[in-house]
């Protein structure tokens, strides 16, 4: 039974979905009440966090004498998710007392330190874990049951889509991960991908990193790669969402923060623009009229900017006309002035801007002293 629920983004009527986590809930739940009565159910009814109630259908339900289990097809809404249309299973035994959850086929396993769960164990979130010991223990109430259960999650193609998501690099292997804090996907929104902003950013003070080090995407990655005195394992990935970056790094309490971005993203910065996804705001083209204003840059060349496509055409007019180095001088203070706003000066704070067609670099001013400290905190 699909989730009639939905939210607006703009004027777009969007479909709300729910999460793997209140999959695997309502499946623990169906499986918990067919081991326990001995009939097959088709659907199951859960609470999710935010508080709306989701009646999934239960498929490929098994009964024997020592376990049930059951799936349910993990249904994203409108949200464009790599893991829509899954079946997340769980199996349910009894157990002496209490509720003891495991990962099956396709969960993965927790790698490294300052994930959701310690190392090792089963890469199924607290807020789902909590949502499957709710949900089996109504139906120990509902049926006069004392003892406890068993309840293992499994996803067959889990190992095959752990390939698509970013599992592998944030110390989750060999699958996927059971995940939701409200139980409830919204489309198109923002909060999964800052969440994993933030899981990836305490793996990094777990391991030990007080200098925080964000790229933007595989520009950046690439830059790092080729040409910082650092490896690209220690940083944490941002896209566009830089400001939400920055204010996890002071959160998690790091004592500094290097960005690393090609020019067409970072120059958005002279503008205090701390995400930077075209949708939510370009400026690109005004940030250079604006700094090539301030190197004196005369009114013709000023009025050619508006109409390029990218930071590096605008660029390429800036140097024609004799006034990039002065402009992107200024692009870096202001660049300064607006990442200092956004730390309040409590940290320090950098961002190095980069262009492979001009082989320019565009830094602020702690940039190499950052990149020196970085580099130090990884190889001594």
């Amino acid at each position: 039974m699909k989730l009639e629920e939905y939210i607006y983004k703009g004027s777009q009527k969007m479909r709300c979905g729910y999460t793997t986590g209140s999959c695997a809930a309502a499946a623990a739940k169906a499986a918990a009440e067919m081991l326990l009565t001995g009939r097959v159910l088709t659907t199951a009814e859960i609470l999710t966090p935010k508080g709306i109630v989701i009646r999934p259908d239960i498929i490929e339900p098994v009964i024997t004498e020592s376990m049930a289990s059951c799936a349910v097809e993990k249904d994203s809404g409108d949200d464009p998710d790599v893991t829509n249309g899954i079946k997340v299973f769980a199996a349910v035994a009894l157990a002496q007392k209490g509720v003891k959850i495991k990962g099956g086929a396709g969960i993965g396993r927790v790698t490294k330190a300052g994930l959701d769960q310690p190392v090792g164990e089963a890469a199924i979130n607290s807020v789902p874990r909590k949502m499957i010991t709710a949900a089996v223990m109504e139906i120990a109430e509902k049926y006069g049951y004392s003892g406890g259960f068993e309840v293992t999650v499994s996803v067959p193609e889990g190992v095959e889509l752990a390939a698509k998501t970013y599992n592998p690099r944030m110390g989750i292997e060999g699958g996927i991960s059971i995940i939701g804090t409200s139980g409830i996907v919204e489309p198109m929104s923002n909060t999964a991908l800052i969440e994993t902003i933030r899981t990836e950013a305490k793996m990094r003070r777990a391991e030990g990193q007080k200098n925080m080090l964000l790229t933007i995407g595989n520009y950046s990655e690439s830059f790092v790669q080729d040409k910082m005195p650092f490896s690209l394992e220690r940083s944490v990935t941002c896209s566009n969402f830089i400001g939400d970056a920055i204010d996890i790094g002071i959160e998690l309490g790091f004592s500094s923060i290097l960005i690393i971005g090609h020019i067409g993203k970072l120059v958005k910065l002279g503008a205090g623009i701390m995400n930077t996804h075209s949708s939510w705001a370009d400026g690109r083209m005004e940030v250079l009229v604006t700094c090539g204003l301030l190197a004196g840059a005369d009114t013709d060349t000023l009025k050619k900017l508006p109409d390029c496509a990218t930071a590096d055409a605008a660029m390429d007019i800036l140097a024609d006309a004799g006034y990039l180095e002065k402009t992107l001088d200024i692009l870096s203070q202001r660049m300064d002035y607006y990442l200092r706003g956004r730390v309040k000066n409590e940290i320090k704070i950098a961002a190095l801007a980069f262009s492979y067609k001009r082989e320019i670099n565009v830094k602020t001013a702690f940039a190499d002293e950052l990149i020196k400290a970085v580099s130090e905190e990884e190889n001594g």
